[in-house]
């Protein structure tokens, strides 16, 4: 990674960063369009292959549940920006305290906006990491 920048008035906790950029490292290496949720040192459930960002996030809260894992306090990463709010409001409604993602969407101050509203940490990596197989 380049450059990472916060984008958001919070800022991460050491424990957040750490868990940001080993999920998104997990995220660079599984089909696009890829999203992860991380906490304590583990992947809680990796949401790949959707046609669009909601609909990965949508499944990787589905199988996290289906597992039972709580996403409270966790962290999100996705390979690619995030388009649009429903992105937000969605991780935001289960307790996501973090985010990782390239940045690079129009919507981007209204995403941070709704990141700051919601007390969640964003970080911009600056690179998309896609992978089509």
């Amino acid at each position: 990674l380049k450059q990472l920048s916060v984008t958001t008035r919070r800022l991460p906790t050491e424990a957040e960063y750490t868990a940001m950029l080993h999920s998104w490292w997990t995220a660079c290496e599984v089909r696009s369009n890829a999203v992860v949720f991380w906490k304590d040192g583990v992947s809680l459930a990796i949401g790949t292959g959707q046609q669009d960002r909601i609909g990965a996030i949508e499944a990787c809260i589905e199988k996290a549940h289906r597992y039972r894992h709580d996403l409270n306090g966790s962290v999100m990463a996705s390979d690619g920006f995030l388009p649009k709010m429903d992105n937000v409001e969605a991780v935001a409604k289960e307790g996501v305290s973090g985010i990782i993602q390239p940045g690079g969407s129009v919507e981007d101050p209204e995403l941070v906006k709704a990141c700051d509203q919601h007390g969640i940490s964003m970080v911009l990596t600056g690179e998309r990491s896609f992978r089509h197989f």
